[in-house]
């Protein structure tokens, strides 16, 4: 049986997710000083284990990873909002069900309060 992160098109989906990322202006910057391949690989690893692909995630929290965004950049709702939607619309044009899309969007709205530190 496949696991969500399969059923969501697995790595591929990451890389074509990040490609949006870092064209759109609205949040490129955050990942302008960032190894993106470091990023890549840990954002497989992350959501492999989110979406039901691994017990374990040995990353660091999401308010530690997050935090000098916010403090330095002015990370925001508005922000967190731009990535579900890239990742919505990545889905999309991956032929994922509405359905699972909207499954997507419930987990990621999970980690808004860790992810904006609030």
């Amino acid at each position: 049986m496949k696991t969500l992160f399969e059923k969501l098109g697995g790595e591929a989906a990451v890389d074509k997710f990040y490609g949006k990322v870092l064209s759109d202006d609205r949040v490129k910057d955050f990942f302008k000083n960032t190894d993106m391949t470091k990023q890549i690989k840990h954002q497989k690893r992350f959501l492999t284990y989110a979406f039901g692909g691994s017990d374990t995630y040995s990353g660091k929290g999401m308010r530690h990873a997050h935090q000098h965004l916010v403090d330095k950049k002015g990370l925001n709702d508005m922000h967190f909002d731009v990535i579900v939607e890239l990742l919505a619309g990545t889905l999309a044009e991956m032929g994922v069900a509405d359905e699972l899309i909207a499954e997507v969007g419930k987990v990621a709205e999970t980690t808004r309060a860790d992810v904006l530190c609030k």
